[in-house]
């Protein structure tokens, strides 16, 4: 059985690398349930694969338009400040699982040769330390008998795509706020006319790879972040209220008509088609920022989940780093039940059902939380917690 789905936009994974507040006000709660639902969204979709999942809820668009309203807050203080502050509460999670994964391919033969260029194999590792460009990673590796299957690196890899692209937006934020400032439609538009062009092939020159899949990145997200920032700028306040619930129903129906029309379905979903993508997240991000309620204390049918929603944004950093790796080795697991004759004899629909390894996963993923999730609070100088479910 494969319940592993394709990697998402060179899936996009950071689902915000959703990198949140030290306090949340209560302004905020919309947001946290947002990014809670996206988390999940993005474990559900790497591993089951079904292609609705992006439809129902677009959780990168979503997560990067919360971090550039994060990033937008905080652009009232210096920039720079800004920045390294960002970067410094990123970084020590990745460093902590590159140690982690860097250490285990090299246990399984990868090293300098691997590349067939030893010295540009020791520069490519310094992006596990200032993750600007794609990290390298060993393809074909066997798997750990037993725990983990074959050719995990590529899994283990997956969502550092997401890491990459928000380092870049963090950087290009100052500037990016100032332009919405100045030209407000034609920056927020931007990014999706980037996309129609590379779309239409008119970007097809460029020489660098690793260059190229920066700007579809940008292409693809850069509306959703540039949303969330114009939202705390206020702008989406000034416009009348009906403008939105007009026009970002029929912006995102423009995508979904766009991606049926270039066979979308299993396979070939909206992670693989960026303009398809593009539209649609912009359009259902549009929306979801419309609606931001502004709540005092969580609604009745909430409350009872803040525990919960408090846990997964306080440790966002690690759940969205180190799912990828879970969902594999809870598949992994699971297969290994065919071997049981009671079990494929009388069972099979339960072997092949994908809610026990979605459970199995989330508690790997909890595993990981307790395990690795410090490394959020050291980045955010807080005292180390080992379950943060409550409010600091």
């Amino acid at each position: 059985m494969s319940t592993l789905a394709p990697d998402s936009t060179p899936d996009s994974a950071p689902d915000s690398t959703p990198v949140v507040e030290n306090n949340t006000p209560a302004r905020d709660r919309y947001f946290d349930l947002l990014r809670a639902v996206a988390l999940f969204r993005v474990v559900l979709y790497h591993l089951t694969g079904w292609a609705w999942l992006p439809l129902l809820f677009p959780s990168m668009g979503v997560m990067f338009a919360l971090a550039g309203n994060l990033m937008a807050r905080s652009l009232k203080r210096p920039p720079g400040q800004v920045i390294r502050g960002r970067i410094r509460r990123l970084l020590p999670p990745i460093w902590l699982l590159g140690a982690v994964g860097v250490t285990g391919m090299v246990a399984q033969g990868w090293g300098p040769d691997a590349e067939g260029h030893p010295g540009w194999w020791w520069f490519h590792l310094t992006y596990w330390i200032l993750p600007i460009s794609d990290p390298p990673y060993a393809e074909g590796l066997p798997g750990v008998q037993g725990f983990i299957g074959a050719d995990w690196a590529v899994d283990f890899a997956g969502p550092l795509w997401y890491v990459r692209a928000y380092l870049w937006f963090v950087l290009l934020s100052p500037l990016l706020l100032r332009a919405l400032r100045a030209r407000p439609a034609v920056t927020v538009l931007a990014p999706i006319a980037l996309a129609a062009a590379f779309e239409r092939g008119y970007l097809d020159f460029l020489p660098s790879e690793r260059f190229a899949s920066g700007l579809t990145d940008f292409s693809t997200f850069g509306a959703c972040w540039i949303l969330g920032m114009a939202h705390q700028d206020g702008l989406l306040k000034r416009l009348p209220r009906y403008i939105v619930p007009s026009v970002a129903p029929a912006i995102a129906l423009v995508g979904l008509w766009y991606a049926l029309n270039h066979d979308f379905g299993d396979g070939n979903d909206l992670d693989s088609m960026p303009f398809a993508q593009s539209v649609w997240s912009f359009g259902t991000v549009l929306l979801l920022l419309h609606i931001s309620p502004s709540w005092s204390e969580w609604p009745a049918r909430l409350r009872r989940w803040d525990g919960l929603i408090t846990l997964l944004n306080s440790r966002a950093v690690t759940i969205y780093l180190w799912h990828n790796t879970c969902v594999l080795a809870a598949a992994t697991q699971w297969d290994r039940l065919w071997d049981v004759d009671v079990m494929w004899r009388h069972f099979p629909w339960l072997l092949e059902s994908p809610w026990p390894v979605l459970a199995l996963t989330w508690v790997l993923i909890t595993g990981c939380v307790v395990a690795f999730g410090w490394a959020e609070d050291l980045a955010a100088r807080r005292r180390p917690k080992l379950w943060p479910s409550g409010v600091y």
